[in-house]
């Protein structure tokens, strides 16, 4: 893969994130109140005293507000529009599949040969009942490779796991593995680049995306805090 269509792929995962992930960390922040939390009060007078010192309201806001802002709620809308991504680099690499259960097909930069892949987000983000949507997949392109006369080897139909470590796979994904190879990470995006390093530009490519458009965070952040603080005074008991 050239450096141009590599440079393509991290421009549109920067618009990705300002297009879609971004406004949506935004509007769910802006909607969070004190009654969208079910608060445990036998842990969250420890959680603030353990982060900030004290019990005092803001430090229970505080206690409430990082978590959810800054971990559940922004890891859980990539994977819901993880699709948005998938599709555009489909695009961009001239890699869409019309085959269905396959998100795109490339030729691996390491074996040569062309890969029939579906693609997820991360290594913990798939169910129990994947597995077999998964295996039907690629047993029905099997299937239909032979009567096609295709050349495609069942290692040739993969798992793309976008982000993670291959040893943080879960018990889902070694279930596939099994039968088919499951790529997770810099690994996976080696094989369709050709470059060890490109998961890592990527993933600093993202964090860039505050900087340029002058996202400061840090004071919505603090603003709702004072918000669910006032809540939380005006609340007996929590």
């Amino acid at each position: 893969m050239t450096e141009e269509q590599k440079s393509s792929i991290i421009n549109s995962g920067k618009e990705y994130f300002r297009s879609t992930l971004i406004p949506n960390h935004l509007r769910n922040l802006e909607k969070l109140s004190l009654r969208e939390f079910n608060v445990n009060p036998f842990t969250i007078n420890y959680l603030a005293a353990f982060l900030c010192g004290n019990t005092e309201p803001e430090s229970l806001a505080k206690a409430l507000v990082y978590p959810r802002v800054l971990g559940t709620s922004f890891n859980t809308s990539f994977g819901q529009n993880i699709q948005v991504f998938i599709s555009q680099l489909a695009q961009l690499t001239g890699n869409a599949s019309g085959i269905d259960g396959i998100d795109i097909e490339f030729v691996d930069a390491i074996d040569g040969r062309r890969k029939y892949c579906q693609c997820k987000a991360g290594p913990q983000t798939i169910n129990k009942d994947d597995i077999s949507t998964i295996l039907g997949h690629f047993k029905h392109l099997i299937g239909k490779a032979r009567l096609d006369r295709l050349p495609i080897q069942l290692d040739d139909l993969i798992v793309g796991v976008l982000y993670g470590e291959h040893e943080n796979l879960s018990a889902n994904y070694r279930a596939i593995e099994s039968h088919y190879p499951v790529y997770c990470g810099a690994e996976f995006w080696e094989r369709i680049t050709g470059d060890a390093q490109f998961y890592y530009r990527l993933a600093k490519a993202f964090g860039e995306v505050v900087e340029e458009d002058g996202i400061d965070g840090s004071q919505l952040l603090q603003a709702k805090i004072a918000e669910i603080a006032e809540e939380i005074r005006n609340k007996e008991g929590i």
